[in-house]
């Protein structure tokens, strides 16, 4: 388990009050800070201090716990995945067509919570932050590799190209990931073996770089499913720009306890790739992304039977099994044919 501080200020000043005004942007990259940091404020603003050390977690993923806006955390996430158009890939797991509905009235929807805690869901994130700011060339998936895998194979379609993390300078709207498995640990050369031999799966997580400040030699990355909601993460930067010192997580490393507090570090990680976006007029010659209403699901999600007419939003007359998403209407809410 990790070190959780209960009060811990930031360092250096937080750049996302002033990026998340900026979702209308010119730049892709601008416009996919603003909307990762939008979010971020929303959760309450949980971050990781570039010694590692987490703080500020206020509501997780599956809670009833408002956020900034009034909004249900597990609501929340539910739109992650819909709104990704991931969530029809999902679909085989129990609970996933829970969430088509989860902003439909009041109802709690147990299986779309269970679903939630149960699936990770920081590349749906980083799918419907790419998503809403419109970005060219990017992929939805519902695992980070598959958009690593497009940037390494496919360098001239993808919005992203590959570099080492511990050489390379983050930029904004760049992603910084690490390997999670722990089994081994791979760095840049081991993933690109990987990516090399074939389709292989590999659990990842991706960060996505909202700003780099040399001169305050700090580089700001929002992630989500990080401390089970959207979180910052603070990482010390060189004069030049490069990643300082990140710390590599390495076969052997004991075991993060009260009796080794300095071996609990939440950025000590298998730091594999940073995808660097490419430049806008790069950018502007790849193909655009699928607009929602052209998004076709493999696996549709259940659909709700057609209700007689007068039925109140967000509740069903005629419900069939299945639909435990929807409750049932009052019958003093009903339309008169309700039986």
């Amino acid at each position: 388990m990790l070190l959780t501080l209960t009060a811990a200020p930031a360092i250096a000043a937080d750049v996302c009050p002033l990026l998340r005004a900026q979702t209308n942007a010119p730049e892709a990259a601008t416009r996919i800070a603003a909307f990762a940091c939008e979010e971020h404020q929303l959760w309450h603003r949980p971050f990781i201090d570039a010694n590692g050390r987490l703080a500020g977690s206020t509501v997780r993923e599956a809670e009833t716990g408002l956020l900034a806006n009034g909004e249900q955390a597990w609501r929340r996430v539910a739109g992650y995945w819909r709104d990704s158009g991931l969530l029809a890939r999902a679909a085989g797991r129990p609970g996933a067509g829970e969430c088509a509905y989860a902003g439909m009235g009041g109802h709690p929807s147990p299986g779309c919570r269970a679903f939630i805690v149960d699936t990770p869901w920081s590349a749906a994130f980083v799918s419907w932050v790419m998503r809403r700011a419109g970005l060219p060339g990017f992929n939805a998936a519902t695992s980070h590799v598959a958009y690593v895998r497009d940037a390494y194979r496919a360098p001239e379609t993808s919005a992203y190209l590959v570099a080492a993390p511990e050489s390379a300078r983050p930029q904004r709207g760049d992603l910084l990931c690490y390997a999670r498995s722990s089994m081994r640990t791979f760095g840049f050369s081991g993933l690109a073996g990987l990516l090399s031999a074939g389709d292989d799966g590999l659990g990842m997580h991706c960060d996505i770089v909202v700003d780099a400040q040399p001169r305050d030699g700090l580089a700001y990355l929002v992630g989500g499913n990080v401390l089970d909601g959207v979180t910052m993460r603070m990482l010390p930067l060189t004069p030049g720009g490069q990643l300082r010192d990140l710390p590599m997580r390495r076969p052997g490393d004991p075991a993060c306890s009260p009796d080794l507090p300095a071996a609990c570090n939440a950025n000590r990680q298998d730091w594999v790739v940073l995808l660097q976006l490419k430049p806008a007029q790069v950018l502007a010659a790849l193909a655009p992304p699928p607009s929602p209403a052209a998004i076709s699901p493999a696996h549709p999600s259940p659909a709700m039977p057609a209700q007689p007419p007068g039925t109140p939003a967000g509740c069903c007359v005629y419900c069939t099994a299945g639909d435990t998403s929807v409750p049932r209407c009052p019958r003093g809410a009903s339309p008169k044919d309700d039986r």
